[in-house]
């Protein structure tokens, strides 16, 4: 579908790309990954034609239609709403749609002329999916976390993180050939980026992600590109292969390139002694040609090789054994609407605790009030005994002077009586040697920017970390450094990340902030998705249940299941009458009898569906793991590039038949329950 061809791209004296080639194939799923800065979204501005190359070609075949988000989105009129936007995401849907209303209206007008034209345009209004469109647009903006009252808001009224999401929404309703995401969790929260994951999971196209999420990259991708030192580089396999395989690749590099160096060194050597003497000039300057074009093929390390830094955090200050606690905690920034309604939670000594929850749901107003940046309008909140909290906020980058150098910004964040011996430990600890100290801020990588923000929370000498989204500028490696540093991190943390592996391997609890209330979860991440499945799974049993098992499950009366209703509709009130007349032992047998053979047939079909979607997944399985061995043990005969076709063939046969399960089992699931309420 897409095929580079030694392509080079410079901006300035800047190489962003040389001679780049590579390959991506129709239906491939590719992660794009590389350091901040190193060219990943200028492949994607070559593919959308925004950029042209210095030198080569891209070759785009079967042209396909392309879904991108635009960095900057407006609606058309000031009057557009957020779903007439979202809407207009399908190129060509608003004009077909206006063409069959006028030739609707000529055809009710009795010009039955336009009657083929008409068939034609609707068949193309089909093709688009017309008709289903709203629809797909209302999953996405809700799964996205637009709540339904929204859909009529002005587009215009949205900030610039909700009108990213509304830009997504209309990208992922369009269902174009060929999807480009460029860093997609950048705008979310966690629970929208595990709809995404869902999403794009039964995505059919072909996807290329940039992202630094590990947990999109892992779950959605099965072939890496990554950017680096100008060059790309296509690894045939997922995240965790590429990981292994990179590290393979670069001892290689290392070694080739010790061994360049090492030449060229003795090259220069021979060049440096005999360039005087007439009798070795000839020579010399033969060995000089050879240094010149070693220059010109010099081996070049990744840079994310040459940034590696280390982060070591202090052990923590004592403190008593409660961090923070609140109680009927409210809190409201304009005295009518509350935020934060009644919340009450602790925080224990040694706790890591991850709050979710979609934006404008008061979870960065939650870290500043235990900051002590806000206070609550209502309700206690406290630290314990010996606190001392460290804050980090979302725009921790913006809080870094540029113009003053490394050491200057973490100079002025020293407390009083601090040696100049223990601040340079302090450097040390969090990477920055004599020649980083130097350096500006604003030239600093995200991941370097990140270790200077925490050497200046921790020259404060905190027990209790509040990180608001620490890992949003960071790439791979930065947020495998932080995790890490987290991880063996003995002190207190409480923390906001839309990254669900940073989640995941960071956070021992989980506070969920939802609309209706607060809810803490003593296990990590996996418990608390565990746990949140039960309660969503016991909710739709609840709702089929007859009125009377209601009751004894503490359901509220009113929730009636569908056999009430039509018990209901079959029973009328006689006039005058306070309730409906009761059917007889007989008849309620017979009733429940033809409902259960109502859904018998349904039943037998979804119970065929869920057999031959598992037996299918194990046979798919097995073939997946003996290609999967061919590939990692290949034979002599082995054909690569026939076994990666047959891997991703698999793998998309794989994923259909999982999607197929989940949607025949969920239902089969609930008209179990319903057929067991009527037994």
């Amino acid at each position: 579908m897409l095929d580079f061809q030694n392509i080079s791209v410079h901006y300035g004296l800047q190489d962003v790309l040389t001679n780049v080639s590579f390959r991506v194939n129709k239906g491939e799923r590719v992660g794009v990954v590389g350091p901040n800065g190193s060219g990943k979204s200028t492949l994607f501005k070559i593919i959308l034609g925004e950029l042209s190359t210095d030198h080569g070609e891209l070759v785009i075949e079967e042209n396909p239609t392309i879904g991108s988000t635009r960095q900057h989105p407006e609606p058309d009129t000031p009057e557009e709403t957020l779903l007439e936007y979202a809407m207009r995401g399908v190129p060509g849907f608003c004009e077909l749609e206006a063409k069959m209303k006028a030739l609707e209206a000529r055809l009710d007008a009795g010009e039955t002329s336009v009657l083929k034209e008409y068939g034609e345009v609707q068949t193309a209004f089909e093709h688009l999916g017309g008709y289903d469109l709203e629809t797909r647009v209302k999953v996405a903006l809700g799964g996205l976390g637009f709540a339904v009252e929204e859909f009529a808001k002005p587009f215009a009224s949205f900030s610039g993180g909700w009108r990213m999401r509304a830009e997504l929404s209309r990208v992922l309703a369009s269902e174009p050939d060929l999807l480009l995401l460029d860093e997609p969790s950048n705008y979310l929260d966690l629970p929208a980026v595990d709809w995404l994951q869902r999403y794009l999971k039964l995505y059919r196209g072909t996807l290329m992600l940039i992202s630094h999420d590990r947990y999109l990259l892992k779950t959605l991708t099965s072939i890496i590109v990554e950017v680096d030192a100008g060059t790309c580089t296509r690894y045939e396999g997922d995240l965790d292969w590429y990981l292994r395989e990179r590290e393979v690749r670069y001892q290689h590099l290392l070694a080739a390139k010790e061994n360049q160096d090492h030449h060229r060194e003795q090259l220069q050597r021979f060049v440096d002694r005999f360039r005087a003497q007439a009798t070795k000039a000839a020579q010399a300057q033969s060995r000089q040609k050879l240094i010149d074009k070693i220059d010109e093929e010099r081996i070049m390390l990744p840079k994310r090789y040459s940034r590696r830094g280390r982060l070591r955090l202090a052990e923590p200050p004592p403190s008593g054994i409660e961090m923070f606690r609140c109680e009927n905690m409210f809190f409201s920034y304009d005295g009518v609407k509350n935020v934060l309604h009644d919340v009450t939670f602790n925080v224990a000594r040694g706790d890591k605790v991850a709050v979710i929850g979609y934006n404008g749901l008061g979870k960065t107003t939650l870290m500043r009030i235990i900051a002590g940046t806000r206070q609550p309008t209502a309700g206690k909140a406290v630290l314990g005994h010996n606190v001392v909290c460290g804050y980090l906020s979302q725009e921790f980058a913006e809080t870094i002077p540029p113009d003053l150098t490394v050491y200057r910004n973490a100079k002025n964040a020293i407390p009083p009586g601090m040696n100049e011996k223990n601040f340079r430990n302090q450097l040390g600890a969090f990477g920055f040697d004599e020649n980083d100290v130097e350096k500006p801020a604003g030239v600093l990588s995200g991941g370097e920017k990140i270790r200077l923000a925490f050497l200046r929370l921790f020259l404060q000498c905190p027990n209790f970390l509040l990180l608001d989204e620490p890992t949003t500028h960071l790439d791979l490696d930065g947020r495998a450094l932080l995790q890490d540093a987290l991880q063996k991190y003995n002190g207190t943390i409480l923390l906001v990340s839309h990254d669900i592996e940073f989640v995941r391997a960071v956070a021992t609890s989980v506070i969920e902030i939802t609309r209706e209330e607060v809810r803490s979860y003593p296990g990590g991440y996996d418990y608390y998705c565990e746990k949140k499945a039960q309660r969503e799974a016991a909710g739709r049993a609840a709702s089929t249940r007859p009125p009377n098992d209601a009751a004894r499950a503490g359901r509220a009366p009113y929730q009636t299941s569908a056999t009430d209703a039509a018990r209901s509709a079959s029973a009328p009130y006689q006039d005058g009458a306070t309730e409906a007349p009761k059917l007889t032992s007989k008849e309620l047998r017979q009733q429940r009898a033809a409902e259960r053979a109502k859904i018998a047939p349904r039943v037998k079909e979804l119970k065929k569906r869920v057999e031959t979607a598992e037996r299918k997944l194990e046979e798919l399985q097995k073939a997946l793991d003996t290609a999967s061995e061919e590939l990692f043990n290949p034979k002599p005969t082995t054909d690569f590039a026939e076994v990666n076709r047959q891997v991703r063939t698999i793998q998309f046969e794989i994923d259909r038949y999982t999607a197929d399960w989940e949607s025949a089992a969920t239902e089969l699931e609930q008209l179990t329950h319903a057929s067991a309420d009527v037994v």
